[in-house]
């Protein structure tokens, strides 16, 4: 109040009550257009006296959120990305191309990125890409922005050591949360983390985002926090954490399996809670040998969401899921984990192209099933014993092992278990050429998909009839039931199927002489493979573009691409692989055009 009223007028003799100083502070102000800046203001009550007469402004800055009469609140966050490498090159102009790296590892902090700016145009000898190096490394990263760890620091000494405690073990969540997950790591009712989460709103350590109601630690505040926990805390809460996301893991998978609408909210759950299940289960595997309950999470995870995990899993990430639960089954001597595992392996190794080790899994896996009476269990290695043959071109075996399936979905009441043996035999007679029998097993499918609400089934049901009528010469209703499985696909984020989707709308479009139209959806479909990593797919993909590709009388491509399918098959055994050399020995030998 004195600093005010002294800069209008310089020589006032000021009382020292604060009542009356209040009055002349009042009086000076009055009837003037004001702009008064306060910052960093500790609460309410420091503020309250302060409050200027009418006509006059007040800018008030606070760690701490309150309220005020008149007041109107506007959180601070961090810089948008452009204003955030405006800043930096302001200051530093030879950031240059590193500047949008040092932003985001200063994760936009207009503090952070003062510092960091400061240090390149000051340090002549270091570069914007050896600071970016050290910036990556998050263990020195604080270190090198000393100005946050301070302003962190006066943080914490406002909180109080038990509001302090709350906030480092939040450092456990890589990415945004919910006060469930919060009331989990504290061990609290759910009112209280609540209540206590507001506290920590209120000193704006946290940030909130009310349209998805979900919780957030900025990037600085988590390193800062994480590494003051004591490990007996950070093992705990670890803990705590990784038994929460294993369940709203099987949640995802136990909503998405309602079918219908439900199957876009599973995998919805599953996208938000995404990073958070990843970090619950490489805890669980990084502790896996020498804790008891680690071992047990590191066996359920995969069980928990196998359907939604199917859909957005990288194989090779799938393997390691797997392979810490087949180990996890051994050390627990759990026989039914083990052959699930077992099972799992056998479904990805074929998916990777590699159908010879995807049987002496299935086989592995079978022998448990029936040595424990797991009938669903035997009936999963049965169908997956039968794929693997198909993909060996044993198409008799392969009937055989999916009739046996069929039997016991029947005696099991496996519906959707049924669908598939039923869409499985459908593939194998349509290999047979046996297409009008495919068909109708297709079509048993499909009405069982649609009456359990089984999305993903649906979508293999209608792609299996387009193959069938495309094979027929029906190819324009082909081409309606793919694009029916696309925007299943689309849907339900079943890459797999979109990939299959796109490449059997190319061989249509090529089958009716559209081949650049054809070339499109081809390359589409390599392009997802390739992500997806499925060698099998990659391959097929690869011979029919080159097919294409030759109709349209680009041989030199065409021979490059079927080259790099022969080789895929060859090298996971695929009867494809002799049509592929055959194909590839006419073009050689056909006189240049």
């Amino acid at each position: 109040m004195a600093h005010v009223c002294r800069a209008y007028h310089p020589e006032a003799k000021l009382p020292d009550q604060e009542a009356e100083l209040s009055a002349i502070y009042n009086s000076v102000l009055n009837g003037k257009r004001a702009l008064l800046i306060m910052d960093n203001a500790k609460d309410r009550a420091q503020v309250e006296p302060l409050i200027p007469p009418a006509g006059c402004a007040l800018i008030v800055t606070s760690r701490q959120h309150f309220t005020l009469p008149g007041l109107f609140e506007k959180d601070l966050d961090a810089l948008p990305v452009d204003d955030a490498r405006e800043l930096l090159l302001k200051i530093a102009k030879r950031i240059g191309d590193h500047a949008d790296e040092i932003a985001r590892l200063c994760g936009c902090l207009p503090l952070a990125l003062r510092v960091a700016a400061s240090a390149i145009a000051e340090r002549k000898n270091l570069s914007p890409a050896d600071y970016v190096r050290r910036l990556s490394d998050e263990k020195q990263r604080l270190s090198h922005l000393k100005e946050v760890d301070v302003a962190l620091s006066v943080s914490c000494a406002m909180l109080g050591e038990e509001r302090f405690a709350l906030w480092r073990k939040l450092a456990v969540f890589p990415s945004t949360f919910d006060d469930g997950a919060a009331a989990v790591v504290w061990e609290m009712e759910a009112d209280v983390a609540e209540d206590a989460l507001g506290d920590l709103l209120a000193y704006s350590l946290l940030e909130y985002d009310e349209e998805i109601v979900r919780y957030r630690l900025h990037d600085l505040a988590r390193i800062f926090v994480d590494r003051r926990l004591s490990e007996g805390e950070r093992d705990g809460a670890k803990r705590r954490h990784a038994v929460h996301y294993c369940r709203v893991l099987e949640q995802a998978d136990e909503t998405y399996l309602q079918g219908g609408d439900a199957v876009t909210r599973g995998l919805a759950l599953f996208d938000w809670e995404r990073e958070n299940i990843e970090a619950g289960w490489g805890w669980a595997a990084a502790n896996a040998q020498r804790d008891e309950q680690a071992s047990q999470l590191g066996l359920s995870y995969p069980n928990a969401g196998v359907y939604v995990l199917h859909l957005r899993q990288h194989l090779q990430e799938r393997i390691k899921w797997l392979e810490v639960m087949l180990e996890a089954a051994r050390r627990l001597k759990h026989r039914g984990a083990e052959g699930y595992a077992l099972g799992n392996l056998g479904i990805v190794y074929f998916a990777l192209g590699e159908p010879r080790k995807a049987i002496e899994y299935h086989e592995e896996g079978l022998a448990i099933a029936r040595e424990i009476g797991n009938r669903e269990g035997e009936g999963m290695a049965l169908g997956n014993l039968g794929l693997a043959y198909l993909g060996l071109g044993e198409t008799r075996r392969a009937i055989e092992y999916h009739e046996q399936r069929l039997a016991i979905a029947r005696e099991t009441g496996e519906r959707r278990a049924e669908g598939r043996a039923l869409g499985n035999l459908g593939n194998a007679y349509c290999d047979l050429g046996e297409t009008h029998k495919a068909i109708e097993y297709h079509e048993q499918n499909l009405v069982i998909a649609r009456e359990t609400g089984d999305r993903i089934g649906e979508g293999s049901a209608l792609g299996n009839l387009g193959n069938a009528y495309a094979s027929l010469g029906q190819t324009r209703k082909a081409i309606d039931y793919f694009e029916e499985v696309l925007v299943i696909a689309l849907e339900t984020g079943d890459r797999d199927s979109e990939a299959h989707a796109l490449g059997n709308i190319g061989k249509a479009y090529d089958k009716l002489g559209e081949t650049r139209k054809a070339i499109k959806f081809h390359e589409q479909a390599l392009t997802l493979v390739r992500e997806i990593g499925t060698r099998l797919g990659e391959a097929h993909v690869l011979s029919n573009l080159s097919l294409t590709l030759y109709r349209l009388g680009e041989r030199g491509q065409a021979v490059a691409n079927g080259e790099a399918a022969l080789r895929i098959f060859e090298e996971i055994e695929s009867p494809e692989a002799e049509k592929v050399r055959t194909q590839l020995a006419e073009w050689r030998a056909a006189p240049q055009q």
